[in-house]
């Protein structure tokens, strides 16, 4: 998915704004790889941590200690994480940025600190993860615009960041919701291994209101999107109402009401759709420019 969204940056939205860039296919495809390779990364150390809760929650799921050893896995971990980092250390000297480089090095000290302590604490777990998918998004604009502003093609490269931002911001917010909807699922196992996550603080009623309240502000923030950017453009109206507005409707009357692990399951996979079509919003642009 991260892969797919980031092509989808490079090939749809930019080429609709015809947009200077910075980087060659080869290097994108360095950048694609260095972004997935640490998000990997980032997955088996989880999972690491995980073996405990996930073997409550999700048994069937368990991989570690199943199929691959702990040992084996830690060092799919480096392997994964270095090499992610070694590329982000080729492409920040290969734009002239060294200090890009250490974006590279802070979302993978941020991966192994959110695994092995911040998800344990109620909303900074949540709200770490859901920065470091933004970031998936905003590391393309920085990479392939910021190197190649100039005075002259200022404003326009400016203009795009602020674009790829208020797509960052709307991956943060559904990431956000899905992450304490997983909590809810999660709740026995979190509890067992001494977690303080939303629902064990608060109870899993609450926390479905609390996140039902948060899904209202999400769709609140992109209607005014819609009514201050895309008023003029029926057709990106049409998309966003349909294809994400709407089915954040439908996960707000079913946080209303959800009670089992089923149910929340079902939000959860819902979210992971809307984001998908958010992203895919990004065609729109060719059309309607």
């Amino acid at each position: 998915m991260i892969a797919i969204v980031q092509l989808l940056i490079k090939y749809a939205l930019f080429p609709a704004f015809a947009m200077e860039t910075t980087l060659n296919t080869i290097d994108f495809f360095v950048l694609i790889l260095a972004t997935v390779f640490i998000a990997a990364g980032g997955y088996v150390i989880n999972d690491i941590y995980d073996i405990e809760t996930d073997a409550i929650n999700k048994p069937s799921k368990v991989i570690i200690g199943k199929s691959i050893t702990e040992n084996k896995a830690n060092k799919l971990y480096f392997l994964f994480t270095i090499t992610g980092v070694c590329l982000g250390f080729y492409l920040s000297h290969a734009v002239g940025r060294p200090p890009f480089f250490g974006l590279f090095v802070i979302i993978s000290a941020l991966l192994y600190v959110y695994a092995s302590y911040l998800k344990q604490i109620a909303v900074a777990g949540n709200i770490v993860v859901s920065i470091l998918v933004a970031l998936s998004l905003l590391i393309v604009g920085i990479f392939e615009l910021i190197p190649v502003i100039t005075i002259e093609n200022e404003n326009v490269q400016t203009t795009m960041l602020e674009i790829l931002t208020d797509f960052g911001i709307f991956a943060f917010l559904i990431n956000f919701i899905r992450e304490i909807v997983k909590d809810i699922q999660d709740v026995d196992g979190d509890h067992k291994a001494g977690m303080q996550t939303l629902p064990i603080l608060f109870g899993k009623t609450r926390t479905s209101k609390i996140t039902m309240v948060l899904t209202i502000i999400t769709i609140l923030i992109i209607l005014y999107y819609i009514t201050t950017f895309l008023y003029m453009h029926e057709v990106a109206v049409a998309y966003y109402l349909i294809a994400v507005v709407g089915p954040l409707i439908y996960i707000t009357i079913k946080l209303y009401s959800a009670e089992n692990n089923a149910h929340f399951k079902h939000i959860s996979l819902m979210l992971k759709l809307v984001m998908v079509s958010g992203m895919l919003s990004m065609v729109l642009y060719r059309i309607i420019l």
